[in-house]
């Protein structure tokens, strides 16, 4: 796994402070895209929280995701959070250091009381002081968020004071990417009142990651709870590693709904990923869990294909510059504008994914502009099976012949891929093994790469010769 170290600078720590009108909650950001160009320390909120212990409770569970590893804990974690500035809401954003469980919060307009809400998108310090003192915010206590420095600091300051250097690893930053992908292909599949919201997960196991057949485990929609069932069957969610679910604790005495999010499945299916989302007062807090406890978002290669086609690279250019962080990415507008098909929209929307510039909101099924304030634009050049693929290309390993495609990998070894109704399918141990769960394999992907090659080298010919 490639890792690195990420410096990320502060004015100052994040700080809670009291003062006349209530109590003062002074978010610190580090260096962060804006509309206007990367800047070392944007503002992008100062006003009052309407629900601020809510809001509270919902921020150190963003916070315990980054700071947690739900699988091999004795590895360290300890990542800042995102925030990104939407014009009416603010998100903060956290994945776990195991790279399996994605949390957002999202604080809507209806959570925000006073001041306007900026654009763009950074880390923003949240130290364990600072968890302290949240964790003791009162039910009464008026709460005035700033979310960037200070105005005379903006002016005065002569550096950061503050530095935190994480390792940053690859997965982490591919994970971003595959969540976000996964979640898109989502359905509201079941919500829970609050009373029934809060039995069902207190209910849940704190340990162990598989019912008790040794298969994943699997709830089903109840009337107005759910239930377990030990195989999938149709309406049914894949709840893997349940303790996974833990940040949910913290605000579940404010939550009005838990809405349970997942894709459609059939008897005999394999474990999934899924999204569970707490409905709070002016707020949502949304954990999405990968498939397995042991199994980060990183390898799952829903972004292989669109990360494949030098036509998502340059449609994603274009789709780029119409992007204005909006809290809500119009596809058929974009479409409108761009002058592409919805369907080279979402693979581009896509290929902009693997470098954190678009989240997906599976409570509005849409996706949303943010920028990750690292180089992620290297979890796609670091790829695996990308590299792979694109070096059996370059080889020359693979060769077509109608539906087959036939590719020598490097040991010699020949594996048939096959077009089976538009999927790929393959002879390799990758394929026999996730029977493309995880996305295409190599080989597939390789084939794939040749095919549109060959597509688009047979349209150049035909436009040529109609040309001359």
């Amino acid at each position: 796994m490639t890792r690195s170290l990420q410096a990320v600078a502060y004015c100052r720590p994040s700080v809670l402070e009291s003062a006349a009108d209530g109590q003062r909650l002074g978010l610190e950001t580090s260096r962060g895209a804006t509309p206007s160009g990367v800047e070392d320390h944007p503002r992008f909120f100062a006003g009052f929280l309407t629900s601020p212990q809510v809001a509270s409770a919902g921020l150190l569970a963003v916070a315990d995701v980054a700071a947690a590893r739900y699988y091999q804990r004795q590895l360290r974690a300890s990542l800042d959070p995102v925030v990104t500035g939407n014009g009416d809401r603010l998100r903060f954003e956290s994945f776990s250091g195991c790279g399996g469980v994605y949390a957002r919060l999202d604080v809507l307009e209806s959570g925000l009381d006073g001041g306007e809400v900026g654009h763009g998108t950074t880390n923003v310090d949240v130290n364990n002081p600072l968890r302290e003192a949240l964790a003791r915010i009162g039910a009464d206590d008026p709460l005035h968020l700033r979310v960037g420095p200070e105005e005379l600091a903006v002016t005065t300051l002569d550096g950061p004071v503050v530095e935190k250097k994480v390792p940053l690893p690859d997965r982490w930053l591919r994970g971003f990417a595959e969540a976000q992908v996964i979640a898109a292909g989502f359905d509201l599949r079941a919500e829970l009142p609050a009373a029934e919201a809060v039995r069902f997960l207190r209910s849940l196991p704190r340990g162990g990651t598989r019912g008790a057949s040794g298969g994943p485990r699997w709830v089903v929609p109840s009337g107005s709870t759910l239930r377990p069932t030990t195989r999938a069957v149709p309406g049914a969610v894949c709840l893997p590693g349940p303790e996974r679910l833990v940040a949910l604790q913290r605000v579940l005495r404010y939550a009005t709904a838990l809405r349970v999010y997942g894709p459609a499945v059939t008897g005999g299916a394999a474990a999934t990923a899924g999204a569970w989302e707490a409905v709070l007062p002016g707020m949502r807090l949304t954990l999405t869990l990968s498939p397995d406890a042991s199994r980060g978002f990183s390898g799952e290669g829903g972004v292989l294909d669109a990360l494949a086609t030098d036509e998502a690279a340059e449609d994603a250019e274009l789709i780029s510059v119409l992007l204005a962080w909006e809290p809500r990415i119009d596809v058929a507008d974009l479409a409108a504008a761009s002058g592409l098909t919805p369907e080279r929209v979402r693979a581009a929307l896509i290929r902009l994914g693997t470098s954190g510039r678009v989240g997906y909101d599976t409570a509005e099924a849409a996706y949303f502009h943010r920028e990750l304030p690292y180089d992620a634009e290297r979890a796609e050049r670091h790829n695996p099976r990308l590299r792979s693929a694109l070096a059996l290309v370059a080889a020359g390993a693979v060769a077509l012949d109608g539906s087959l495609g036939t590719v020598t990998a490097e040991d010699g070894h020949v594996h048939r891929v096959r077009d089976e109704a538009g999927v790929l399918t393959c002879s390799c141990l990758w394929w026999a093994k996730y029977r493309g769960g995880r996305g295409p394999c190599k080989h597939a992907l390789a084939v794939r790469m040749v095919r549109r090659g060959a597509v688009a080298e047979r349209e150049t010919v035909r436009v040529d010769g109609g040309v001359g």
